[in-house]
């Protein structure tokens, strides 16, 4: 039985595919450190690997398997499924709060550089490489800004308007104390006793 690849890879083509190991690490590699610098927990050796690995897993499905008729496109697709559970390992919801995210969806795009360098796409690899970084860090600053323009928290949730109930809730607790009135006496209720060393004399 014949292990060897159909048809063999010239010193060239292997040098080629290496080439684009090396560039999807790389690429992989400084989007992770931007997620690094912001103590994410998925940082710089996490997108460097996820890069790496759907970089190989692009050249294996267009040149591993030699002559044999596959369809190059299912392992792909099999890459993008794959990173979703990767990408849900890093959302995180802690008292309201959603986290992580950015981070899945830096994780997901990171896989789509390595597959573009895996299928010798530099120039493209290249151009979602600064865009993925243009909206980590220039759109980072214009959302915080947003959002304190709106007074609302990353999860959404409206902060004036949190603010304004929890200021209602006291108010409607007391009100009623604050307005009560002390009732009238009883009709049944008998009147005091008059002294008899107070009695006045009748005509």
């Amino acid at each position: 039985m014949d292990l060897g690849h159909n048809p063999a890879l010239t010193v060239g083509a292997q040098v080629e595919l290496a080439v684009r190991l090396i560039a999807g690490l790389a690429l992989g590699a400084i989007i992770g450190f931007e997620r690094e610098l912001h103590r994410q927990p998925a940082g710089f050796r996490t997108h460097s690997l996820v890069s790496l690995g759907a970089a190989l897993f692009a050249i294996i499905s267009g040149y591993g398997y030699g002559g044999a008729a596959i369809d190059p496109t299912r392992i792909t697709a099999q890459i993008v499924s794959g990173i979703g559970f990767i990408g849900a390992g890093t959302i995180l919801q802690y008292r309201g709060h959603i986290r992580g995210l950015t981070t899945a969806a830096s994780l997901w795009s990171v896989a789509a550089i390595g597959t573009a360098t895996g299928t010798g796409l530099y120039v493209l690899a290249v151009l979602g490489t600064i865009l993925i970084l243009v909206v980590l860090s220039l759109l980072d600053r214009v959302e915080a800004y947003a959002r304190r323009r709106l007074s609302l928290r990353p999860d959404g949730y409206d902060l004036a308007e949190g603010a304004a109930q929890e200021t209602r809730q006291p108010e409607a607790a007391a009100g009623p104390a604050q307005g009560a009135t002390t009732p009238p006496p009883s009709a049944h209720e008998p009147e005091p006793e008059q002294p008899e060393g107070e009695l006045e004399d009748l005509p």
